[in-house]
């Protein structure tokens, strides 16, 4: 009888911290973290503190998980309207909108510790100015009230590679502030492309997504100029800030060519949801692999590969 009572607590305990994970919206963190990665790499010249990385990293992960818990107790009312967020903690019952405040305040708390005390102050306040932003512009001004609410709202997402940077160098640079643009025009196409999906469950609460009130049409074209600039500002890093260079700029422009081809192949279909989600998840992964060719190609042997290649490459054409 007593094996069973543990049993039976034990399988309790587990719900209720897969119910305060599920709060964070796990799932969204990690693009956030490689944007801080590479955004670290290239201030460090491929040369990162482990510690430090691990250190900021980590502190980024409770302050973007202490901003979405908030969101979540801000927007329970809608999540219990819309199908797919019904069965989230809050709505369903499972978590107290008062102890996910509590969660969220500490995970804040711990994050601001961590990054003041292991990287430096202005990491630290960065990262907190992420929360308020997220809370207070996006989640309570614009998300219910503008159609720009993802537009102005996506600055939150970016505010990860300023954290990256300034947790390496103590201060904020102008290619830290590209960085921080390649995230913030990405943002719209990679979110309009999910609204396009789920714009009727945006509809039924009355939320002013922007498919919701201009329809797929005009969304797509929105979509389309964004996913355009957002190619054209990647290359800024190679030119003319020379952050970055020829691998770098090698991996950027075949996913800039699919991202664009598959923004066109929209706005040929704007209505069809699975070319939306095609968009959407390619959109991702563009996101990843662009920060993961900002870390390669700031690696000091990658440098020495690239120069020993073009080196070669000049003593043939002299022998010509």
């Amino acid at each position: 009888m007593i094996e069973t009572n543990v049993s039976r607590h034990h399988q309790t305990f587990l719900e209720v911290v897969q119910s305060y994970y599920q709060l964070t919206k796990p799932r969204i963190i990690p693009l956030l973290l490689i944007t801080t990665a590479g955004s670290m790499w290239i201030a460090a010249k491929g040369e990162v503190d482990p510690l430090l990385l691990l250190v900021t990293l980590t502190g980024g992960t409770l302050a973007a998980a202490s901003a979405q818990t908030i969101n979540c107790v801000y927007d329970r009312d809608i999540d219990y309207d819309m199908e797919r967020t019904r069965h989230r903690p809050l709505p369903s019952g499972k978590v107290q909108p008062r102890d996910a405040l509590v969660f969220a305040v500490v995970l804040a708390v711990l994050s601001f510790a961590l990054l003041s005390i292991f990287a430096n102050l202005l990491a630290a306040s960065l990262a907190m100015s992420g929360i308020v932003f997220y809370v207070l512009i996006y989640t309570h001004l614009l998300k219910r009230h503008s159609t720009q609410n993802i537009v102005i709202g996506g600055a939150a997402g970016a505010v990860p590679a300023l954290v990256g940077w300034a947790a390496v160098t103590g201060g904020l640079s102008w290619a830290a502030w590209l960085i921080f643009a390649i995230v913030f025009v990405w943002t719209p196409p990679h979110f309009w492309a999910l609204a396009l999906m789920i714009r009727d469950d945006y509809a039924k609460v009355g939320i002013p997504m922007l498919p919701v009130i201009a329809g797929a049409k005009a969304t797509v074209w929105q979509i389309w100029w964004y996913t355009l600039i957002t190619v054209l500002t990647s290359f800024l890093l190679i030119y003319p800030l020379h952050e970055s260079g020829f691998l770098y700029g090698a991996i950027a422009l075949p996913l800039g060519i699919v991202f664009i081809r598959k923004a066109w192949q929209l706005l040929q279909n704007p209505e069809d949801k699975p070319t939306a989600k095609g968009l959407f998840l390619y959109s991702i992964s563009y996101m990843m692999l662009l920060c993961l060719g900002m870390v390669v190609d700031s690696l000091p042997f990658t440098h020495n590969v690239v120069n020993l290649a073009v080196a070669q490459i000049h003593l043939f054409l002299a022998a010509l």
